[in-house]
């Protein structure tokens, strides 16, 4: 009631209908224009660039068009020239992107001046490959490696001006603005960085650990290599059943798989597969992954996989080269694969110069792969030697060492002890007493 008019007011409940239907969630995908620098006529940045939309469509990204500037060097402010900016600018407007992926590593500097030129999102190679790598890495060791590369290059693109760096401690003459946003982050930033960097110590520790169980076991490791998407896990898969994840996919493989392979002959060795390489490579990944790349610096022996049919095939073999150069990794016996035969319209003849033994084969119908087996024993072989003799029946349990660790090729017990054939490791080769003289007398030798 209103105490002046006297009327009484009208109150009305207003009844809202709720939206009962759930709710949708679109994923946006990214609309991009992908940017080169060519240094020279004739050179790889077209290939570079395909391979650029292969990383941009694995990270679920549309590519819209590219565009190539020839230049004597990258623009140290803007990575590409005035004219081609407001022509990349224009380009993006009229296609509807909503990105530009720039195919080299831009520095803090060059990423800001381009998204204020352009006022659309800048990426580069090097953020495509660890959003990637973040996309598919599924083990602890994994995320920790991705966690610590995506850090390292965040670190350098936090930007700011004047006083909102300021951190200033307690303390007379100290009073000031205090810590901004900019300077706790990367305070945080390098705290994380510190405590990945304590836990990969402890993933390097395990490994060493590993290693030296093989050792002392006297395993011999294969470490699978080539360019991303070459084969490596088809192949693991085909050799040793090993599930691993198969895909026509750039990185389709992340973490390391180590498995074992017994061979006809009784030999076993561990095959492990490596991450896939690729032309500029981050540097921030190699320092990140240095404890699982380095499974390749102490393999015995190198397999090599390569894409036959692909046309960049022997750019990629350079390319797996040198980052192995990179890594420390030197006077292994090398095997070379050129995988995907099945795809290979014209057969050609492929040569790789370091390389001891060469075969084509293809991992998909396992064509060749007899073949590479049996050079794979030979090899094994190398390292061992032959042992004939006769063993007294009270050292009969050192046969077992053989059977472990050799490879034993006959077997058969006589009147005098057994005798025994077969190829052992050289450091074990000397503890191992046979009685020569027996073989000698009986003409076996």
């Amino acid at each position: 009631m209103d105490e002046k008019s006297g009327e009484k007011e009208d109150y009305r409940i207003i009844e809202t209908k709720r939206n009962t239907e759930p709710f949708q969630i679109e994923e946006v995908t990214e609309q991009v224009i992908l940017a080169g620098v060519s240094f020279q006529e004739n050179d790889d940045t077209e290939a570079s660039l395909l391979e650029l939309a292969e990383l941009a469509e694995t990270a679920g990204a549309k590519v819209l068009g590219s565009v190539i500037q020839s230049r004597e060097h990258i623009h140290p402010g803007t990575y590409l020239g005035t004219g081609k900016l407001q022509e990349l600018r224009q380009m993006a407007a009229e296609l509807g992107a909503t990105g530009i992926v720039c195919d080299d590593e831009l520095s803090p500097a060059q990423l800001r001046n381009m998204e204020q030129e352009l006022e659309c999102k800048v990426m580069d190679r090097t953020l495509l490959i660890l959003d990637i790598f973040a996309a598919r890495a599924s083990t602890s060791e994994g995320k920790i490696q991705v966690e610590l590369a995506q850090l390292k290059y965040r670190m350098t693109r936090l930007t700011g001006l004047g006083l909102s760096l300021s951190r200033l401690g307690g303390g007379i003459g100290t009073r000031g603005p205090g810590e901004k946003k900019l300077e706790m982050d990367r305070r945080l930033i390098k705290n994380r960085i510190a405590q990945l960097n304590r836990e990969l110590k402890q993933v390097k520790k395990h490994r060493e650990i590993n290693r030296g169980q093989r050792e002392k076991n006297r395993m011999k490791v294969a470490a699978i290599v080539g360019y991303t998407n070459a084969g490596k896990s088809t192949l693991l898969n085909r050799l040793t059943h090993a599930s691993v994840l198969e895909e026509d996919k750039l990185f389709a493989t992340l973490d390391p798989t180590t498995r074992s392979l017994k061979l006809e002959s009784g030999q076993e060795v561990l095959l492990t597969d490596t991450v896939g390489f690729i032309r500029k490579l981050p540097h921030h990944l190699i320092q990140a992954f240095g404890s699982t790349l380095e499974e390749a610096k102490y393999a015995d022996i190198i397999i090599h996989v390569i894409d036959a049919s692909n046309p960049q095939w022997e750019k990629q073999m350079q390319i797996v080269y040198e980052t192995l150069e990179h890594l420390g990794v030197s006077g292994k016996k090398r095997i070379t694969l050129w995988n995907k035969q099945d795809k290979v319209t014209e057969k050609e003849l492929f040569k790789d110069p370091q390389a001891d033994r060469m075969f084509q084969i293809s991992a998909k119908t396992g064509e060749g792969l007899k073949e590479f087996l049996e050079a794979l024993e030979e090899i094994l072989r190398e390292d061992k030697q032959l042992l004939e003799g006769i063993f007294s029946y009270e050292k009969g349990n050192r046969i077992s060492a053989i059977r472990k660790y050799g490879e034993l090729l006959q077997e058969e017990y006589r009147e005098e002890g057994i005798y025994v054939k077969a190829y052992v490791p050289a450091e074990l080769y000397p503890n191992l007493e046979v009685d020569m003289s027996k073989i000698r007398e009986q003409g076996l030798q």
